[in-house]
C-alpha cells in the first residue's frame, strides 16, 4: 500500500466570492486579491519545495478559469507543468448559478430547498445532484492517486468540492451540516492510500481517505469562505 499526499487548495478571491454568487460552471476570474492569493500560495508552496521532504512531484488544475489563474501561479514557481482535470471543476449549479446566495429562494424557492435540504439525490434543474458532483470529485482524485503512488502533488479546485474532499476523508455524510472551513487559496492535506495493486481495476472501496490538516491559511493576508453548507 503506498499513500499519495494530496495539497488540496482552493482557487483565489474573486468578484463573485466577494458578491457571494454561486459560481458553479460559470468561468469567473480572479479578482486583484485573488492574484495576490495566488503569488503568496505559490512562493509559500516553493520554500517548502525546495525541502527534500516536501518535494512537491505535481500540479493539478480544474480546467476552470479561476482554478487555472491559481494553479498557473504554483506550477511556475515549482517549474512543474500545469495538468488540467475538468473532473475536479466546481458542482453544475444550473438554474442557481450567479445568484447570490441570499437571494436564491426569491430566484427559484424550490431548488433553493433543495439545496438547502442537501438530498444525494435532489434535483437542481440543468445541474448535477450532490451524488453525482460526489462520484465525480472522488473518482477524479483516485485517478489521481492512481497516478502518483507514495508522492505528493497539489490539485487546484473550488469550494464545493472541497466540502466533498472533507467529507470523504472525515468519513461524514452528504447531508451532515458542514464543519470545515472552505477559504480561498487555502491549503488542506488529505492522505489516499490504495489498498490493492494500481495494475487491477480500481473500484471506490480500493482507496483510504484520511484528513492531514486543514485550512491553512498562514501564508495569507486575507481568506473568505462564501460557500454555503
Amino acid at each position: 500500500m503506498s499513500t499519495t499526499e494530496i495539497l488540496i487548495v482552493r482557487h483565489g478571491q474573486t468578484p463573485w466570492n466577494v458578491e457571494r454568487r454561486i459560481q458553479g460552471w460559470r468561468d469567473i476570474e480572479l479578482n486583484e486579491n485573488g492574484h495576490l492569493q495566488a503569488k503568496a500560495l505559490a512562493y509559500f508552496l516553493a520554500e517548502q519545495h525546495r525541502q527534500p521532504e516536501q518535494r512537491i512531484d505535481a500540479v493539478y488544475s480544474s480546467d476552470l478559469l479561476r482554478a487555472q489563474q491559481t494553479a498557473k501561479a504554483v506550477a511556475q514557481s515549482l517549474t512543474l507543468p500545469l495538468q488540467l482535470i475538468e473532473g475536479i471543476r466546481e458542482r453544475n449549479y444550473g438554474v442557481l448559478e450567479g445568484v447570490p446566495f441570499d437571494r436564491m429562494h426569491e430566484h427559484d424557492p424550490v431548488t433553493a430547498q433543495v439545496w438547502e435540504e442537501r438530498h444525494p439525490d435532489g434535483i437542481i434543474p440543468d445541474g448535477e445532484t450532490l451524488r453525482q458532483f460526489h462520484q465525480r470529485i472522488t473518482q477524479s482524485l483516485h485517478t489521481v492517486a492512481t497516478n502518483h503512488p507514495g508522492q505528493r502533488v497539489v490539485v487546484v479546485t473550488h469550494g464545493g468540492a472541497m466540502d466533498i474532499i472533507w467529507r470523504q476523508a472525515t468519513g461524514t455524510d452528504l447531508q451532515t451540516p458542514r464543519k470545515a472551513l472552505l477559504l480561498n487559496a487555502s491549503i488542506n492535506k488529505i492522505g489516499i492510500t490504495a489498498q490493492q495493486p494500481t495494475a487491477t481495476l480500481p473500484t471506490p472501496d480500493a482507496f483510504r481517505w484520511s484528513l492531514v490538516d486543514w485550512g491553512n491559511v498562514d501564508h495569507l493576508s486575507q481568506t473568505d469562505d462564501d460557500v454555503g453548507r
